[in-house]
């Protein structure tokens, strides 16, 4: 046990042009700038161990990113290994469009366009119904300034390290909710309609706890906050702005009342099906979206939060985050100035989850039909895209497991005094961290999704025999069997911690 050694950087990502915004099926370029996007590190090095954790207000940081961003920050520094660089995606839809140059992009890797590409008669193409021009960064430009920031924040929080002091603590607010609907012949559906008499449950539950840290400076002044809440952050995911989303209005409360200098480093525990939507009590947009998910007939009027697809709900769910943020921070007692720091980079491969023959010609001859039957259209866009979005995954996957049975990912296991970090590549369903959680030796578990990799959704047994969005074969590389090892693995490096 030793002194800890704490340092912060934040970096803005709001480019000087406008961007396209990644996170829908359909094209949107940014109209102006709602709240800031940014990088937050945070460093720590305490008993010869050391990492520094990024969060970034983006979708998601694949691992073709991860590596570009590790290159430049070892570029920058060779006083830590860039594998202790971790970087976590808030999972804010509007921020920018990523493409990783030639070099880093994954070989052969299509996209569910491209497989639409593919199947289209002669003379037909995929078009952009909004194309972007010169005044727009590309995704390419996108994927450098995003990953030049990346090693710069970290940097300099790496440079700023000096003694301070710790405490963590636990808070609670309403933010995440499930977004699946079981309905009573077995199936489910993301953005499902609670208001129909087939309805029957919820499928998920929620977890209304913040995991909390804050640190402190040798004069036992506040420097930053760290909070990891099981939601991602996508209130705003429909709107043509940039955001960083509930993250950008709890900010700007916390810095109001607690220092304009104050850092919040913004971790998305396990929240694949969570979102800060209560469907049952649904409200309806006040601007109007053009998503047949979003539509509601014959709805009644709710006494319930504002929309959560509107400004107002998002200023809400950030006030409740912010306004937690500063009450438990108003009653810590003790402050803690040395801490067992442990640090595990771990390789894990897990099992590709696989479509079947029967699946993979269902999925041509549902393709096929649909392409004849629109062959008069004079050229497909996103809603094509998006209807034809699963079979297509469907497709790839068949043609990915052809030659690989594996997806690896990178897990960081973490000690922090009595806290434990855990991270994965996922949109992890809730339960999965539950289990991670209620097994865990430590006295308090941060589980860090879109952690170092973009493996897309891993849902459970019961999600994936009821099927719809985030549960489809196309969803996501992982099953319940690699949920399954990914709990198992997750349990058995953070209490060997413990245990050692």
């Amino acid at each position: 046990m030793s002194r800890l050694r704490i340092g912060w950087a934040e970096e803005s990502i709001v480019p000087e042009k406008k961007v396209s915004l990644a996170g829908q099926f359909f094209e949107r370029i940014s109209e102006y700038v709602e709240s800031e996007i940014t990088v937050t590190a945070m460093a720590v090095q305490a008993d010869g161990e050391e990492m520094i954790m990024v969060s970034a207000d983006v979708v998601k940081v694949e691992e073709s990113l991860l590596r570009m961003a590790r290159d430049k920050f070892a570029k920058l520094t060779n006083e830590i290994s860039p594998d202790k660089l971790m970087v976590a995606a808030t999972h804010s839809h509007t921020s920018l469009k990523l493409a990783p140059p030639k070099e880093y992009a994954k070989q052969g890797n299509l996209t569910t366009v491209g497989i639409l590409e593919e199947f289209l008669p002669e003379g037909k193409g995929y078009q952009e119904l909004v194309t972007p021009d010169e005044n727009v960064i590309t995704p390419e430009e996108g994927a450098e300034f995003l990953t030049d920031k990346i090693a710069l924040a970290a940097k300099k929080a790496w440079d700023k390290r000096a003694e301070g002091y710790y405490a963590n603590e636990f808070g609670r607010a309403a933010v995440g909710m499930c977004r699946r609907v079981s309905y009573d012949d077995g199936s489910a559906k993301m953005w499902g309609d609670t208001n129909t008499a087939n309805f029957v449950a919820m499928e998920g539950g929620n977890d209304s706890g913040i995991e909390l840290i804050y640190t402190f400076d040798k004069d036992k002044k506040l420097t930053g906050v760290v909070a990891n809440i099981a939601c991602p952050a996508q209130i705003l995911e429909q709107r043509s702005f940039i955001s960083a989303d509930y993250w950008g209005r709890a900010k700007a409360i916390v810095r109001e009342k607690l220092g304009s200098d104050i850092y919040l480093l913004a971790l998305c525990g396990a929240g694949g099906d969570q979102c800060p939507r209560d469907l049952v009590r649904w409200v309806n947009p006040e601007t109007p979206i053009d998503d047949p998910n979003v539509k509601r007939p014959n709805l009644p009027k709710r006494k319930a939060d504002p929309s959560m697809y509107d400004i107002s709900g998002c200023n809400r769910a950030g006030k409740r985050i912010a306004n937690e943020i500063v009450s438990v921070f108003e009653e810590i007692t003790e402050l803690k100035e040395e801490a067992i720091f442990k640090h595990k980079v771990i390789k894990l491969d897990l099992p590709l989850r696989k479509a079947t023959m029967a699946e993979y010609e269902h999925a041509v001859r549902e393709l096929e039909y649909y392409i004849d039957k629109n062959k008069d259209k004079e050229s497909f866009n996103f809603e094509d895209n998006a209807r034809m979005h699963v079979h297509a995954g469907t497709i790839m996957r068949y043609r990915m497991q052809q030659n690989t049975e594996i997806y690896p990912i990178e897990l960081h296991v973490v000690r922090f005094g009595d806290i434990s970090m855990v991270t994965n590549p996922f949109e992890l369903f809730l339960d999965y961290g539950n289990r991670i959680k209620a097994r865990s030796y430590s006295e308090q578990t941060f589980i860090v999704q879109l952690c170092c990799g973009g493996g897309a959704y891993l849902p459970t047994e019961k999600a994936e025999r009821a099927g719809h969005y985030s549960a489809y074969i196309s969803s996501g590389y992982v099953g319940h069997e690699g949920g399954d090892l990914l709990v198992r693995k997750s349990i058995k490096e953070i209490n060997e911690m413990w245990e050692e």
